[in-house]
């Protein structure tokens, strides 16, 4: 039997290889490890021509139409969970390219949001740092978070687990997004409202949509203008959803209190960017979903669709 060669793209922290039993397909497929972010498109479609299977990280590396027509010898490509906006799905049917996903099994990105919340208003991280550093005392007054309010952007299953999280915290929650509903909210037990009265009212904003045409550019200059000087923006959702431009120049020009940012619209975030200079915003590298368990859950689920692959059985099909 022939065999084939796959590839792992976007294993940043080298676990991939670790956290699943590849021996399983071992016996039919060679293993290379992509430990790097491609610098361009044209060096993935280089260094990928040769490859029948992929396994892709998120949204680390893009697939547009170009990328499968560079390659020509794809057979299977697998994602980490089962919605990726970076895969072309329409061209990887044209291109006769079986597309599969993994499940979820939780996600830790709900935990991350509060993580953000509390280093904003609590400035854990930074009094840590001083600590390390030998400073005696304390340079950061911190804001009480039990009895302020919430506003939550997407009430789907993400954000759901954050105004849960929240409510527990104390926070009232208020929520608003396209296509929510009053019914909706009544459900999950916190208060709809407009756009406008979200970013008018609201404390702390977090961003729970998933990024579409439609929410592209959802959160703008207007938005931003909306919130008092002493609220926070989270964004573990998507980059472009913010309008990096204008959220720069909120932060600059102390417009409103700080912001933290998990993810951006170009990943990994180009290190002259400004964003990395302001000291009113918590940074973090797209850590939504790395933990150890979400990368078990996904790799062994990958070897587990090639196996079923090869047994003309291909499981979670996207495409």
């Amino acid at each position: 039997m022939t065999r084939l060669r796959c590839a792992i793209l976007d294993d940043y922290l080298n676990v991939a290889l670790k956290v699943a039993d590849w021996s399983k397909v071992g016996d039919r497929v060679d293993i290379t490890v992509f430990n790097q972010p491609f610098a361009t498109a044209e060096a993935a479609a280089s260094a990928l021509k040769d490859f029948e299977i992929i396994c892709a990280m998120r949204e680390r590396t893009p697939f547009p139409r170009t990328m499968f027509a560079a390659l020509p010898n794809l057979k299977l490509l697998i994602t980490s969970g089962l919605r990726n906006a970076a895969i072309d799905m329409e061209a990887a049917k044209d291109h006769k390219v079986t597309l599969c996903g993994t499940q979820w099994g939780r996600d830790p990105t709900a935990p991350l949001t509060m993580g953000l919340i509390l280093e904003l208003t609590r400035n854990i991280g930074r009094e840590n740092a001083r600590m390390h550093a030998g400073e005696p005392l304390q340079a950061h007054v911190g804001m009480e978070i039990e009895g302020r309010t919430l506003g939550v952007i997407g009430l789907g299953k993400l954000g759901t687990k954050v105004s849960k999280l929240a409510q527990a915290f104390g926070m009232n929650v208020i929520a608003w997004s396209q296509n929510l509903t009053p019914e909706k909210c009544k459900e999950v037990g916190v208060t709809y409202v407009s756009k406008e009265e979200l970013f008018s009212t609201a404390d702390i904003i977090t961003i729970h949509v998933v990024l579409s045409q439609r929410t592209r550019g959802l959160v703008g200059a207007a938005d931003l203008a909306r919130m008092k000087p002493t609220a926070y923006l989270v964004n573990t959702a998507r980059g472009p959803i913010v309008d990096e431009g204008a959220l720069l120049e909120a932060l600059t020009q102390k417009k409103i209190a700080g912001a933290g940012v998990d993810v951006f619209s170009v990943e990994p975030l180009p290190v002259d960017h400004p964003f990395r200079k302001l000291d009113n915003m918590v940074i973090t590298p797209h850590l939504g979903y790395v933990t150890e368990d979400s990368f078990r859950n996904h790799y062994r689920q990958m070897v587990e669709g090639i196996d079923a692959w090869f047994k003309g059985e291909p499981k979670q099909r996207l495409a």
